[in-house]
C-alpha cells in the first residue's frame, strides 16, 4: 500500500513539474513573439528586386529571407480604404492607369499588379494595408510610409492599435502627419521624414519632435558615427536609404546605423553571411 501511495505521489509531482515547465516554456515563447531585432536589414517595399513591389508575394519573400524590418507605402483610395502602393498613380506597377485617390477599392482590386514584373506574378493584386499586416509577423519592425494627405496617418495608427501592432510599427511621415496621428493614438511610433537642409538640422529636429526613428540618406561619411551617438542618447533608431552593397552595409553598421534599407533582400541577406556581418 505504501508503495502504491509513494508511486502516486511521484506521478503527481512529475505531472506538476511538467505543467510548471510547460508554463515557463509558454511564457518564454510568448515573450519571444514580440521581441524585436536591435538592428538588421529593412526590406524596402518587400522584395522589389525579385518580386513585384508592395505586394503580398514581395512581403512573404522578405519575411522568408529573414528581413528584420519591412517597409511599405500606404495611400487612401477614393472610398477611404488603405492600400499598399508606392506611386500616386497605378500606371507603373499595374496594367491600368489613374490616380490612387481617384479609384475605389473594388476598381483597384481588379488590376494586375504582378505582370509588369514577370508573367510568373500575373494576377497579383494591390493589397490593402490590413492584408499586408496579415503576412508580416509581430517580431520584426514594420516601417509604414504614409503617402498623400488627409486622414491616412490617423487611420493607419488606429488600425495598428486595433491589430496590437504598436510595439513593432512606426509611421514614416511628415511632422504634420505625425501630429495628427499622435493626437489619435498617442503611443504610435514615428520616423521623422521632414528632412532639413543639413543632416545635423535633421538630427536635431528629429530629437525635438521626439520621434522614434530617423531615415538618413545620401553620402555616407564618418560623421554618421556622431549622428548615431547623439541620436542614441534619446533612444532614436536610425534607418538608411538605401543600398544593396555588403561593404556599404558593413560600414553603416560600424557607424551605428541600425537598419539599412535594401531592395534585394533575398540575396543581400546571404551576402552578409558571407561577409560575416552579425545582424542579430
Amino acid at each position: 500500500m505504501k508503495t502504491i501511495v509513494l508511486s502516486l505521489l511521484v506521478v503527481c509531482f512529475s505531472l506538476s513539474t511538467v505543467k510548471s515547465y510547460s508554463k515557463q516554456i509558454s511564457k518564454s515563447e510568448n515573450k519571444g513573439v514580440n521581441q524585436l531585432p536591435a538592428r538588421g536589414l529593412c526590406a524596402h517595399r518587400g522584395a522589389p528586386q525579385t518580386h513585384p513591389e508592395n505586394t503580398i508575394s514581395a512581403f512573404k519573400a522578405a519575411v522568408k529571407a529573414g528581413a528584420q524590418m519591412v517597409e511599405l507605402d500606404v495611400w487612401l483610395t477614393r472610398d477611404n480604404k488603405m492600400v499598399v502602393i508606392h506611386d500616386p498613380t497605378v500606371d507603373r506597377t499595374t496594367n491600368s492607369s489613374g490616380k490612387v485617390v481617384e479609384l475605389s477599392l473594388p476598381e483597384i482590386k481588379k488590376l494586375d499588379a504582378g505582370s509588369w514584373k514577370s508573367p510568373v506574378f500575373k494576377g497579383e493584386k494591390i493589397p490593402t494595408f490590413e492584408e499586408a499586416l496579415n503576412v508580416i509577423p509581430r517580431n520584426i519592425w514594420l516601417n509604414v510610409h504614409i503617402k498623400g494627405a488627409g486622414e491616412t496617418p490617423v487611420m493607419a495608427a488606429r488600425l495598428l492599435q486595433k491589430e496590437k501592432r504598436l510595439h513593432q510599427a512606426f509611421l514614416a511621415c511628415s511632422a504634420k502627419a505625425a501630429k495628427i496621428a499622435r493626437e489619435a493614438v498617442p503611443e504610435i511610433k514615428i520616423c521623422n521624414m521632414e528632412r532639413q537642409a543639413s543632416n545635423w538640422d535633421y538630427v536635431n529636429e528629429t530629437i525635438t519632435m521626439k520621434a522614434n526613428f530617423i531615415q538618413l540618406r545620401g553620402k555616407i561619411t564618418p560623421e554618421y558615427a556622431s549622428y548615431a551617438d547623439t541620436l542614441k542618447k534619446y533612444g532614436i533608431k536610425i534607418n538608411y536609404f538605401g543600398t544593396d552593397s555588403p561593404e556599404t552595409i558593413k560600414l553603416l553598421f560600424s557607424y551605428g546605423v541600425d537598419f539599412p534599407m535594401v531592395n534585394d533582400i533575398v540575396h543581400t541577406i546571404n551576402y552578409l553571411k558571407d561577409y560575416s556581418i552579425d545582424i542579430k
